[in-house]
């Protein structure tokens, strides 16, 4: 059974982000990366997008954390990331997975397959990036899901137990889980599918939210508050927007806005449990 995370525990970690600013090292796609850093700005986290692999693996030892996101990954691209990984993990830095369409192409999947071998943080993806991941079989159409993340739980604790991880399967109802113990959060809003990039810029909180964690128990925790806060911001974004009958161009700056703006007061008004 799936628990619901609690507005004091996501409080407790939006505070530690607030108060530490961590330096979050974004190995991401050429899509997202204007996009990412913003979001990372506005709730309260440095960003670093650096991608040489000369310098990659130098500065994975220096961040906070790490996040691995395979969105447009090319050969060059793919050996840097398995460089910045060694350095984290030979650091003890905290790294994040984002699969993004594993499952769809058979390169990026073995790649995020061989790098389960290197133990992330936490894997942070859709239902059917999960699913495939997992090895079973499952229907993603590039970044996007086919199938919904109750559909993938089970795979979900599956993968954590086998690769030792956090799984943190995203969607209607996202679920956060060891394998043995799964936090649930509930809010969220269907205008955040449509704006580019804010699965990959989660995963990127995600990785500045686990960066303040002490073990692995904190650290499921922190990666539940990174998605709640995320969620929460999406749908003070999205009633803007709505009001105002306004689409998702200008829901994305009103998603800036509300990462920046939110406080304990409103995490602890919103939190749906």
């Amino acid at each position: 059974m799936a628990q619901f995370l609690s507005s004091q525990t996501t409080i407790r970690y939006w505070q530690r982000v607030r108060a530490t600013v961590p330096l979050v090292h974004c190995m991401t796609n050429n899509v997202v990366t204007n996009w990412t850093a913003n979001a990372l700005l506005a709730a309260g986290v440095s960003p670093a997008m650096v991608v040489e692999d000369s310098e990659a693996e130098v500065f994975a030892a220096i961040a906070s954390a790490l996040l691995i996101n395979v969105g447009t990954l090319q050969t060059a691209q793919a050996q840097a990331m398995a460089k910045a990984v060694a350095s984290a993990r030979r650091a003890g830095k905290p790294w994040v997975l984002d699969p993004v369409a594993a499952g769809v192409l058979p390169y990026r999947t073995a790649f995020c397959r061989g790098l389960l071998n290197e133990m992330p943080t936490v894997v942070r993806g859709n239902p059917s990036e999960i699913l495939a991941l997992a090895g079973e079989a499952a229907q993603g159409r590039g970044a996007d899901s086919t199938h919904g993340s109750d559909e993938a739980l089970a795979a979900a604790k599956r993968l954590a137990v086998e690769a030792k991880t956090i799984v943190a399967v995203t969607g209607a109802t996202d679920y956060i889980t060891d394998g043995e113990r799964t936090l649930r959060v509930d809010n969220g809003h269907p205008l955040l599918q449509r704006v580019t990039g804010t699965g990959c810029s989660l995963s990127a909180l995600v990785a500045a939210y686990v960066s303040t964690a002490s073990d692995k128990n904190e650290a499921m925790e922190a990666a539940a508050s990174a998605c709640a806060v995320f969620a929460i911001a999406g749908e003070i974004a999205a009633q803007k927007a709505l009001e105002r009958s306004e689409g998702p161009g200008s829901f994305a700056v009103y998603l800036l806005d509300a990462l920046a703006a939110l406080d304990g007061a409103t995490i602890e008004r919103r939190i749906r449990s």
